[in-house]
């Protein structure tokens, strides 16, 4: 009988939980859309850029930003959920038949476990697959000279040279904000159309001023001979934009858990730095427990609103505690990676803090 008492309250808590979920995950992705699709209005009409194309760019990344912001709509629906069962009198009832709150915290997380599942799934497969096309549309438009191929790899027609880049990355070096693409292939035509040249670079650099290529392996085609030459470093006289190239660029946050595994071990091999994988590998690694630490951990600040406070009151305590949440893990991970620190750890040890400190809270407040 008691264990048919307990299925029954949670279904009673995820009907509620799950409801205010969709209702508060709705709300943001949308705003959230809404809001890249104003900023995209303003360059419709760059090179083939339509306000078709602009609908089917915020589109395709839809799964994107869900995956981004269902950790905040689980917390902030959690509390709503929570709200409403007091509002109708059903938490009180539950407390007075002697369910504890920790109970009633882990029918929230039975609740959310499997729509976490889902959503987790969503990310490693038709989230980052919309991106990558998402980001080839919006490319493509804007200049009629450059592409996204699959991966997130390159394509740049500069006059009668064709580029193609494995990755690229924007960052920042002595304060200068600079464009790297790695990988490089660089085919050279002549005016009738034959491959004069075929060059590999191991990066592009633009700092703002030209292009310079390192460890460069050229080879040029004539009269049925071919001529290599290498070069530590050179100059590229290339017209290629590179304002344009960071639209074409996937960054890590937007890849899958294999595509990071790959691009880990490709680092590693050509000892490179890998901590921006490696950051975004973890924390999509530690992704479920994430979310479901901060909804259970949010559950505690909404016993202690229902009676003092309504509805603005747990929007404002779960709004505050996913806003801290998130620049203290960005903080910890960060800080775990200037000073190498395990990474894996990094990811962990804030999810572990609230933890405890939920527990903690549960042990006084039975």
């Amino acid at each position: 009988m008691r264990m048919v008492i307990f299925k029954k309250v949670d279904k009673l808590v995820a009907l509620s939980v799950l409801g205010a979920v969709a209702l508060a995950w709705g709300f943001i992705v949308g705003l959230d859309a809404l809001m890249t699709f104003i900023h995209e209005i303003n360059d419709v009409g760059t090179g083939q850029y339509t306000v078709t194309k602009a609908v089917a760019y915020v589109l395709l990344t839809l799964p994107r930003r869900g995956y981004e912001f269902f950790a905040y709509a689980a917390l902030i629906g959690g509390l709503l959920g929570m709200g409403m069962l007091a509002a109708s009198g059903e938490l009180t009832a539950l407390r007075a038949a002697g369910m504890s709150k920790l109970r009633i915290c882990v029918s929230v997380i039975f609740a959310l476990t499997a729509l976490t599942a889902v959503v987790t799934f969503m990310g490693e497969t038709i989230g980052p697959r919309g991106e990558q096309k998402a980001e080839a549309l919006q490319a493509s438009a804007k200049s009629k000279d450059l592409s996204v191929g699959k991966g997130g790899s390159l394509w740049a027609r500069d006059g009668d040279t064709v580029v193609n880049a494995k990755h690229g990355r924007t960052r920042v070096v002595k304060g200068v904000s600079t464009v790297e693409l790695s990988d490089l292939r660089i085919f050279e035509f002549s005016a009738s159309g034959q491959l004069a040249a075929l060059s590999f670079a191991k990066t592009a650099l633009h700092d703002g001023g030209a292009w310079t290529l390192s460890d460069v392996r050229r080879t040029e085609f004539y009269g049925g001979v071919a001529k290599t030459t290498t070069q530590e470093h050179t100059d590229w006289n290339s017209a290629l934009d590179p304002s344009v190239l960071p639209v074409s660029m996937m960054h890590p946050e937007n890849l899958s858990v294999s595509e990071l595994s790959r691009n880990i071990d490709y680092k590693r091999r050509n000892r490179e730095d890998a901590s921006t994988y490696e950051r975004a590998y973890w924390g999509r690694i530690f992704y479920p427990l994430n979310v479901l630490v901060l909804a259970f951990c949010a559950v505690p600040f909404a016993f202690g609103a229902l009676r003092t406070g309504g509805l603005g009151k747990r929007l404002f305590i779960g709004m505050a505690l996913a806003v801290t949440y998130y620049f203290f893990q960005r903080a910890v991970v960060n800080m775990g990676s200037v000073y190498n620190f395990n990474l894996a750890l990094a990811n962990a040890l804030p999810s572990l803090f609230l933890a405890i400190a939920a527990l903690f809270y549960f042990r006084r407040h039975a």
